[in-house]
């Protein structure tokens, strides 16, 4: 089990146009990405997962996607890739990326010939309806910015699909021609060496004709394909479902996952924030004990904040509005009536004790952990910007102009530098929190490196222990031969709780990793935990 290499992982997810541009045109590029493995590398990541790389008209930062087998010639070339692979594969750094296959932009090749001729080979790879389908203003996924989920085409004569944005059109995955495509994207890809795919939208890829149902047998057909051409692959799916359809997603067969290998634990990221809100552990109890088993071999992919907001769709509106009082409660911090466009950092107010808190909490949740560029800094947000591109602003680096990121005159940058407020890379960038021991990155070092010698966390059988206060979540995780005991306090005072029951007869409890210097020693009938703090303690 544990040597199933994303068991045990780091994911860092990276937007290249948005990480280091190498040749001062102002937009990130796979040199400028391959430039700054080194410093990945130190900081204790395992896997990189890009967002997507093709060419794109970028109006949906690149999910809107022209060409599936080529990378958008601002951030390199093909040799540029095989080239970043190549010095990722030195360093012992797997590559992920984007299978984005819901939906095209409707500037790709393929939806051009299908709306130009109703008898072209590509019009059924889309959704069409020649008549207004009834449900046109129904399931949108960005309420608020799109009305309606199918679009008149002049062109076409006809009505065609979008679940995300009028200009991605939905491709008809129930055509045997659209599968065997995926399939031959994805291995095309795999074949050049990565180690896997993030499923995008993976309920709307499977859903069939009919609104509602889902064709699960297509993960179970692509994972077949993947694994075929490549052993140890993962398919991550970005499935935020409710508890009783997951199973479905990772599928079994003889008591091992027959589909995709991990899963987003969406619930689990909603009850942290509603835990960190409220400084209540009861909603992570909850929802780990709620959370179904997984079959052999599958993983749950842990996470605080992402590429888009925080979703707290499946939240009550009592929960939803706890959450949003705290960390979005003004009206542009908000989107789609259901989330929070920020980064984390200003979230929790810029606190340096809370910050580690929520990431020690996220770091010993089961799973493996995905963390986003700039988390390590504790990078912030630009509200000026539309939508999501509140959170994709470029890499900071230093406190020079554009942050280090690029030497393109500010005008011409992909998106601004944050240069304003107290996350501005003047005050928050790597350089200077490279020079200072104390600092949140070097903190970050510590941690993912202590992570990778536990793995207890992503392979082992994790029990959630009472232990009193209801602010203070106790759980362990356990492999046959060792045990990871982990105590975190949500509230802003410290308290004194009895966990002797939890000693083992062989060894010492020793100390791993916390918030302060509480000794050597560990008392664990009358253990110490500050307001805010956390221990990571080895049984």
């Amino acid at each position: 089990m544990a040597g199933r290499w994303y068991r045990n992982a780091v994911i860092y997810s990276v937007d290249v146009r948005l990480f280091q541009d190498s040749d001062g045109d102002g937009v990130g590029d796979l040199p400028g990405l391959t430039a700054r493995l080194d410093y990945l590398c130190r900081l204790g990541v395992s896997t990189l997962w890009l967002n997507p790389i093709h060419p794109s008209p970028r109006l949906d930062g690149g999910y809107d996607i022209t060409d599936y087998y080529a990378v958008d010639p601002r951030l390199g070339s093909l040799g540029d890739f095989a080239a970043f692979l190549n010095e990722a594969d030195e360093r012992g750094i797997r590559v992920m990326l984007d299978l984005v296959v819901n939906h095209t932009s409707d500037e790709h090749p393929w939806f051009h010939a299908a709306r130009r001729d109703p008898g072209s080979a590509y019009r059924p790879w889309y959704v069409w309806s020649d008549t207004e389908p009834p449900d046109r203003y129904e399931g949108q996924v960005f309420p608020g910015v799109e009305v309606e989920t199918w679009t008149f085409d002049r062109c076409a004569g006809a009505w065609y699909r979008h679940r995300f944005y009028r200009h991605e059109p939905d491709l008809n995955t129930d055509h045997p021609a659209v599968r065997s495509e995926i399939y031959k994207i994805a291995e095309f890809w795999l074949r050049l060496g990565v180690s896997g795919f993030r499923l995008d939208a993976a309920p709307f890829v499977i859903e069939s004709g009919e609104r509602g149902r889902r064709d699960y047998t297509f993960l179970r057909d692509l994972r077949e394909s993947v694994s075929w051409r490549s052993g140890d692959a993962v398919l991550l799916a970005e499935a935020n479902v409710a508890n009783d359809e997951l199973i479905e997603y990772v599928g079994q067969a003889d008591g091992s996952a027959s589909r995709t290998t991990m899963l987003f634990a969406f619930r689990l990221n909603q009850a942290l924030m509603l835990s960190l809100a409220r400084e209540d552990a009861t909603p992570i109890r909850q929802t780990l004990a709620a959370l179904p088993s997984l079959p052999k071999h599958a993983q749950w992919a842990t996470f605080l904040r992402n590429h888009d907001e925080v979703d707290l769709g499946r939240l009550s509106d009592a929960e939803r509005a706890d959450v949003m009082a705290v960390f979005g409660p003004e009206a542009d911090m908000q989107v789609y009536g259901r989330g929070i466009r920020r980064r984390l950092a200003p979230m929790l107010g810029g606190d340096r004790r809370w910050l580690e808190l929520a990431y020690s909490l996220q770091f010993t949740m089961p799973g493996t952990p995905v963390i986003r560029y700039g988390d390590e800094i504790g990078m912030g947000e630009d509200l000026r910007l539309p939508e999501r591109n509140a959170i994709r602003t470029p890499m900071q680096w230093d406190d020079t102009e554009n942050a280090g990121f690029s030497t393109a005159a500010p005008d011409d940058l992909i998106c601004p530098v944050i240069d304003f407020g107290p996350f501005a890379s003047s005050k928050v960038n790597v350089t200077d929190q490279r020079r200072d021991e104390h600092s949140l990155l070097v903190w970050f070092e510590r941690i993912l490196h202590s992570l990778r010698e536990c793995p207890e966390i992503g392979s082992g059988e994790h029990t959630v222990i009472d232990s009193g206060p209801g602010a203070v979540l106790v759980h362990r995780a356990d492999l046959p031969d060792s045990g990871m005991l982990f105590v975190h306090n949500l509230a802003d005072r410290p308290c004194r709780i009895d966990l002797g029951s939890q000693r083992g007869n062989r060894h010492k409890p020793l100390n791993i990793l916390a918030d302060a210097d509480y000794g050597r020693d560990v008392d664990l009938a009358a253990l110490e935990i500050n307001g805010r703090g956390y221990r990571w303690i080895r049984l």
